[in-house]
């Protein structure tokens, strides 16, 4: 991990930052991720975001809040929640997922919660194995149904 320097998110980072969400998220509004990333920092008591740098440029980031509510496969509340883990294609394998990851695990001990919870979609293998080659254990599986009642 080399050359890996993982720190706070700042508002001078939100071009690459959004650029990362938007790889992250493909089809969504830049716009709204942006605006995100910003409501981020303004209020950042329930969540951060942290990007990982290398050579001299953003090459990842988490982001991370605070949840009360139950999180399923959760034993206590509030947890940490990974909401958001991106490293660029060409930096994957080099530790900055983990740097950033051990990071997030250092703020969310840091706000008295004894766990971090997070999720992939189902048929998204490789953040799946990313997450369990970082320690995290799989706790269920779900399909999500929607049914318009008009």
């Amino acid at each position: 991990m080399s050359g890996v320097r993982v720190r706070r998110a700042a508002a001078a980072d939100l071009g690459a930052w959004t650029a990362m969400r938007l790889a992250l998220w493909p089809g969504s509004d830049a716009g709204e991720l942006r605006g995100e990333a910003e409501a981020i920092l303004q209020d950042p008591r329930d969540m951060a975001a942290f990007v990982a740098e290398g050579d001299g440029k953003v090459v990842g980031l988490a982001e991370a809040s605070l949840r009360c509510e139950y999180v399923n496969g959760t034993l206590t509340s509030p947890v940490g929640f990974l909401e958001a883990w991106y490293v660029a294609p060409e930096w994957r394998g080099q530790g900055a997922g983990r740097a950033l990851l051990a990071t997030v695990e250092d703020w969310t001990r840091g706000h008295g919660c004894s766990e971090l919870a997070s999720d992939a979609l189902i048929d998204n293998l490789g953040s799946r194995a990313a997450h369990e080659a970082c320690g995290f254990e799989g706790t269920g599986q779900v399909v999500y149904f929607r049914k318009p009642v008009r």
